[in-house]
């Protein structure tokens, strides 16, 4: 999972990224990841009277985003001939899946082809009690965090919202978890949780973000809860806030190192907003609560990060913030500069955090086999390796 950036001062909060846009100068319009506004609007332009659009909005909608139709012809409670005038005009279009691979564990990772050729990967890790997708907001990432894969491919470009929302629709069209009309209710949820935790910075792709969850959580549609959904950042501090109040969904935030010399190297946007900066934005998050507290994650790297004193460090840092502290065995990757820490040691450090009265889940690794863990994720497209010494030179570890 990609984190951090290594920009100099006068660089932009958010990147100016060329996005595909939604509609191709010869192509029909896709429907997939407008908002209602923008979908409203693309129908009045298809000359839809505005009473009869806004009608026509909600059961579009509800055909697209609940029940999984891509065939205007199966939407029967529509007209006849509007049918015919929404197949001439807009297309219902996915992500194309290249391939799929399935974990000893069970665990799917999914490479994902979409406009002009790119691919992005998406990993499905299913639970006992949950099914969780980790989706991908940008091809590649600038935010070259030197423990993780995704850092070691340049960015090409931010995903659009319906490349965005269309993983999850995709996921939900291999797991079968569309309803079928007639059959009884069923609210069981192969996919319950979405993370945002793939390839990119979500907070450098905010808009696109934005109205892909929204459209995930609409109650008519696919309806995910907002807090079945996570957002994790690097520390893009100026975007933090917005998250909260535009998204609504929980937070998570790569954070690695405790001390600014360490992070500076791991995770290089702290170069940009530092250790204390980050901490200061984060005990101001608008739904800071008990109930619905800040994810820390932290990778476990031999001799780097984890000794005892990390761990106290650690505690001290976000005392005050309502936290719980993921602890992420670091899951190798070809060329990678770095080892996993020993699980006694990942024992230690957990156990230091809590009894400070916070809670410490080491993550279980998932998927390494297929290369489908925390940190090991990069297109099939761009797998080019750095050598471990190069890597190593670059980061000055």
């Amino acid at each position: 999972m990609s984190q951090a950036d290594g920009m100099g001062a006068s660089a932009p909060i958010t990147q100016d990224v060329m996005t595909i846009p939604r509609k191709a100068a010869e192509g029909p319009l896709n429907l997939v990841g407008l908002t209602r506004p923008a979908l409203l609007e693309a129908l009045v332009a298809i000359g839809t009277p505005e009473k009869q659009a806004r009608m026509r909005v909600n059961q579009l909608w509800q055909w697209i985003y609940h029940w999984g139709v891509r065939d205007f012809a199966q939407m029967t409670n529509l007209a006849k001939d509007f049918r015919a005038k929404l197949a001439e005009n807009f297309v219902i279009a996915l992500p194309e899946i290249v391939s799929k691979q399935v974990s000893d564990d069970s665990t799917r990772k999914y490479l994902v082809r979409i406009a002009g050729g790119h691919e992005v990967e998406v990993v499905y890790i299913p639970e006992a009690d949950r099914g969780t997708l980790c989706i991908s907001s940008q091809v590649g990432c600038t935010l070259t965090c030197s423990f993780c894969h995704t850092g070691t491919q340049k960015l090409v470009r931010n995903l659009t919202a319906g490349e965005i929302v269309g993983q999850v629709m995709l996921a939900r069209d291999d797991l079968g978890e569309w309803p079928v009309p007639g059959a009884p209710k069923d609210e069981t949820r192969l996919l319950s949780n979405v993370v945002l935790m793939g390839m990119g910075e979500p907070l450098y792709n905010f808009d696109n973000v934005r109205d892909a969850m929204k459209i995930a959580m609409d109650p008519e549609g696919i309806s995910l809860s907002r807090r079945r959904i996570t957002l994790s950042t690097s520390g893009v501090v100026p975007e933090i806030a917005k998250c909260a109040e535009e998204i609504g969904c929980l937070l998570a935030v790569s954070f690695h190192a405790t001390t600014d010399e360490t992070r500076d190297k791991l995770v290089p946007i702290n170069k940009r907003w530092n250790i204390e900066t980050l901490l200061s934005t984060l005990k101001e998050y608008p739904r800071l609560s008990n109930s619905e507290r800040i994810t820390f994650e932290y990778v476990m790297l031999k001799d780097v990060n984890d000794s005892d004193a990390d761990a106290r460090r650690l505690v001290k840092l976000i005392s005050g913030i309502p936290a719980k502290i993921n602890l992420i065995p670091f899951n190798e990757w070809p060329g990678a500069p770095y080892q996993r820490s020993d699980w006694t040691r990942i024992k230690a450090f957990a156990d230091i955090i809590y009894k400070a009265g916070y809670a410490s889940p080491i993550r279980t690794p998932r998927g390494e086999d297929i290369m489908a863990a925390c940190g090991q994720l990069k297109s099939a497209t761009e797998r080019a390796r750095k050598s471990r010494a190069q890597i190593a030179a670059e980061t000055g570890l």
